[in-house]
């Protein structure tokens, strides 16, 4: 048997319902959600999300609050950056 889920990954569960368009969209924010992202507190790859909005390092079990599917928005980027509390 064939594997179905190269193409639409996590998306796969909806068969062909819903449309392409769709489908798409599900598959490219579940990927980038379910990631392991960056802790702002120890800076390790060990943030995963626990809720909407609600972040957890699984490193020094830091809980921040975040945006629904990424850790860190744009406008949160933005604002750190006129605050001046980036890293870089």
């Amino acid at each position: 048997m064939a594997r179905r889920t190269k193409k639409v990954g996590p998306a796969g569960r909806f068969s062909s319902r819903y449309g392409v368009r769709i489908r798409k969209l599900v598959r490219d924010i579940e990927v980038i959600q379910r990631a392991k992202h960056i802790c702002p507190s120890c800076g390790h790859r060990r943030v995963k999300r626990v809720a909407s909005g609600i972040w957890k390092c699984r490193k020094c079990d830091t809980i921040f609050a975040g945006g629904a599917y990424i850790p860190r928005t744009e406008s949160s980027l933005n604002i750190e950056k006129v605050l001046g509390l980036t890293r870089d």
